[in-house]
């Protein structure tokens, strides 16, 4: 909905991309005054981020967006080929992750109509459209932000807390002064997406040619996208001529056998902020931080950022936790941002080749690597992909699983009635206290019960078929997991971004909460 700007909110959100609704709408659910501005009157039409994985649909799945909301098309596999060897490694996509495709192409504009209807639908959030952060300065008590309309009128802002989403030229990142560290990679790229070609691929494929590295991919809507490398020499304003676009398509059908949606030359970053944080002003997304687009996870990282942030503004400004946990955002989310811009580049490598020698090494050994099963099996299935965990942060460590700093998986449950639901739906907004294979509600006493009532968490039992329990919330594995090893009695407390915070054996479980209690409070 469109609003006039507000003098106070809780929160006040610069930016309206995928990131920033979809961080606001996770404050909105948690309770959370939120005013998104954002200086574009409208949504951008043409599309950029193309790839998502199952951790940004899981995220997704937490505000409500899934695939009634924007279309997706499915990746069975991503496939890198070599003019000389052919294909020389591959990444099985094919499969579920925590009840989701592993890898998904969809077209950013449909993503963001779907985000802003549920911004419409939810209760304490405001949208201001055409509003332009000017200057902020920080107080003891919050943020005052001066701000400009598309009228030109001057508006003052007061916030408890202002998180900035503006992007990768972000303002609020420059006016509290971040450095962005990093390099920008010294080839152009041209983009071209287009629709209904003739000569379609139903899956990802890196054509690994160092005479001109070309990413292709399908994309919903009958679209496909090229991104071709430019060699030197080559001009933004040469390689965007149909001419040229024409050529470089030619093994496709070329131009006449597609409808050219868009084309556009870009040059690829990576870059970090020094801090995601400064006081009260936060950066996620692309102010936080920059990944190449070889691994599909620039947009995911932003989505991370917003999961891990939301919940723990969200209880500081309610009371239920000191703003000590603030700083664990960054000490969790920068690590792990880093280590996807790392990964990111070493695809780069694999992909973009300098010369020819070197393409011939490398893609040489990763073919023979792939005829040893370990490794074959390490690079097929992402093994290689930095996990969503923290060696330090909002989290009791102990040597328990499920292991505390890690992500709680997502599975399939039923209930007593045989009817079917994903973990999360069931484990709701907030925190939620897991029994697995027993009722955690046994193990509570008066306090640790009022304690687990503060936090509006979710007792659930998760057990196996076998498993009886008197708990008014108690469901069944669908399918055998690891998740629950039989006979096994543990207690794990879950943040509401899912990472464990928390474990223990059963017995213990009043221990356990005593000791997040401890924490939380500061």
């Amino acid at each position: 909905m469109e609003a006039s700007v507000q003098s106070h909110t809780d929160v006040l959100v610069v930016g309206c991309g995928p990131v920033g609704a979809a961080f606001a709408l996770m404050l909105g659910r948690l309770g959370i005054s939120t005013l998104v501005i954002d200086k574009a009157p409208d949504i951008y039409l043409a599309p950029r981020a193309i790839a998502f994985d199952f951790d940004a649909l899981r995220i997704l799945q937490s505000v409500g967006v899934g695939e009634a909301d924007f279309e997706q098309v499915r990746i069975p596999v991503v496939r890198l080929i070599s003019p000389l060897f052919g294909e020389f490694a591959r990444i099985n996509t094919g499969q579920d992750v925590d009840t989701h495709p592993m890898q998904i192409t969809f077209y950013q504009p449909d993503l963001e109509r779907g985000l802003r209807r549920k911004l419409e639908q939810t209760k304490n959030l405001a949208l201001s459209l055409g509003t332009e952060l000017v200057a902020l300065t920080q107080t003891r008590e919050g943020v005052l932000a001066s701000v400009r309309h598309a009228d030109g009128q001057m508006l003052d802002i007061r916030a408890g807390y202002l998180v900035g989403a503006d992007g990768a030229h972000s303002v609020v990142r420059g006016i509290i002064g971040r450095d962005f560290q990093g390099s920008s990679f010294a080839e152009d790229w041209l983009i071209v997406d287009a629709q209904n070609p003739s000569q379609p691929i139903d899956h990802v494929e890196f054509l690994c040619n160092p005479k001109r590295p070309t990413p292709h991919m399908v994309a919903p809507g009958g679209r496909q996208r090229w991104e071709f490398m430019l060699a030197r020499g080559e001009s933004r304003q040469q390689m965007e001529r149909d001419e040229e676009i024409d050529r470089l398509l030619a093994p496709w059908g070329g131009i006449a056998a597609m409808k050219i949606e868009r084309k556009a030359v870009y040059r690829f970053h990576a870059r970090i902020a020094s801090s995601f944080r400064n006081g009260r002003v936060f950066l996620i997304g692309d102010a936080a931080h920059i990944t190449p687009p070889f691994v599909g996870q620039g947009l995911v990282s932003g989505l991370r950022d917003a999961a891990n942030l939301s919940w723990k503004l969200a209880y500081v400004i309610q009371g239920k936790a000191g703003r000590h946990i603030l700083d664990s955002y960054d000490q969790e989310r920068r690590p792990h941002a880093k280590a996807m811009i790392n990964l990111a580049r070493f695809m780069a490598k694999l992909i973009m080749p300098r010369h020819h020698l070197s393409a011939f090494i490398v893609h040489g050994t990763m073919k023979l690597m792939r005829c040893v099963p370990g490794l074959r099996a390490l690079l097929d299935e992402q093994g290689i992909r930095p996990s969503n965990s923290f060696r330090r942060g909002c989290f009791i460590k102990s040597a328990s699983w499920p292991k505390p700093g890690h992500m709680f998986p997502q599975v399939w449950l039923l209930d007593p009635k045989g009817n079917e639901f994903r973990s999360d739906d069931v484990l709701g907004q907030h925190f939620a206290l897991i029994g697995l294979n027993t009722d955690p509600g046994e193990y509570l006493t008066e306090d640790t019960r009022q304690f687990v009532s503060s936090l509006g968490a979710t007792a659930v039992a998760i057990g196996h078929a076998d498993t009886s329990t008197a708990a008014r919330f108690h469901y069944r594995l669908k399918t055998p997991s690891a998740l629950l090893p039989k006979g096994d009695r543990r207690v794990a407390l879950v943040r509401p971004d899912r990472i464990v915070i928390a474990t223990c054996r059963a017995r213990d479980t009043a221990s356990m909460l005593r000791s997040v209690k401890k924490y939380l409070d500061g």
